[in-house]
């Protein structure tokens, strides 16, 4: 095992800090840890970083004990949120800057390696632009590329996405993946973005006050979530009465067809976004609500005060 996370805690006061956190991440996997702000997420990161001091518990990296490494000994490299460039470098400055020390590499041959991966990250051509003229996805292309150029084993990445627009993210998560599976660096991610941790992760840690909730495949939290925190953070859900029962249906998972007035479902709202309309149905007998998304121009026909059906 990669690295293996047994039981490990640090408690800022009564109600800040992370409690008995265990898990581990294999070589080549890309693990994501999930949950709403404040939940312990970047506290996990720095400690695995080397930046913060556990109370109690072990840290095992390829079996060797961490506690008490400092950063610089950790074959862990981490790019922060805000990506830490040196703004007084310019971008092969930056990219070069985790070689300088303790590498017996001359700096042609450190800025030779550099050019390799600005080139690798999509960047040639702006070996000597200043951080400053880059925007953000550039930017976060240098911190990758200054990253992994030490060829690190485990890559810590703490929100990576967050200083970049909707369209600009998808494009990120793609380009991460192409180089996670390229250089077969294994990653550990830290998030609040549910869409983000479902398309990039192996598996997905969701986390919430301090603890771990659950553990699996991102098929296996979606699909299966633990308990009523899971099944709401991780996307949208309705209670729906089957049989007598209380079931949890996923809003992809209802299927409409119009009906004559006497249905009980009618479309109080409708939300168009493209590819996808998410609809909101009430129960004009109790006035309950439920979300539906529908895919497609077929998907998008109903409108609102329609009589609706629905069918999961």
């Amino acid at each position: 095992m990669l690295l293996s996370v047994n039981s490990i805690s640090k408690l800022f006061d009564d109600s800040r800090g992370i409690k008995n956190i265990s898990f581990n991440v294999k070589e080549g996997e890309i693990v994501t840890i999930l949950g709403p702000s404040g939940c312990g997420k970047t506290t996990i990161l720095n400690i695995l970083g080397g930046f913060l001091k556990i109370d109690t518990g072990d840290i095992l990296f390829l079996d060797k004990n961490i506690n008490d490494e400092l950063p610089e000994d950790r074959n862990i490299s981490t790019i922060f949120q805000n990506y830490a460039l040196f703004p007084h470098m310019n971008v092969i400055e930056n990219v070069s800057y985790g070689l300088k020390y303790g590498n017996n590499i001359s700096k042609k041959d450190r800025f030779d390696l550099a050019n390799k991966y600005i080139d690798l990250v999509g960047l040639k051509g702006y070996e000597k632009e200043k951080i400053s003229n880059l925007s953000g996805g550039q930017q976060q292309r240098v911190a990758i590329a200054r990253s992994i150029i030490t060829n690190p084993m485990l890559l810590l990445l703490d929100e990576p996405f967050s200083n970049l627009d909707a369209q600009l993210r998808v494009k990120m998560r793609k380009e991460i993946k192409e180089l996670q599976e390229k250089f077969k660096i294994s990653m550990l991610f830290v998030t609040h973005d549910q869409e983000e941790a479902l398309s990039i992760s192996d598996r997905i840690i969701v986390m919430n006050s301090g603890e771990i909730i659950q553990i699996g495949t991102p098929e296996e939290i979606y699909y299966n979530p633990k308990n009523d925190f899971v099944s709401s953070f991780i996307g949208s859900s309705n209670e729906i009465i089957d049989d007598k029962k209380m079931r949890k249906i996923r809003p992809e998972d209802i299927k409409m067809k119009y009906v004559d007035e006497i249905s009980k479902w009618r479309v109080h709202n409708k939300f168009f976004m493209g590819a996808i309309t998410k609809y909101i149905l009430i129960d004009i007998e109790n006035k309950n609500t439920i979300e539906v998304t529908l895919i497609g121009k077929e998907g998008a026909k109903f409108n609102i005060d329609d009589r609706v059906d629905i069918e999961v």
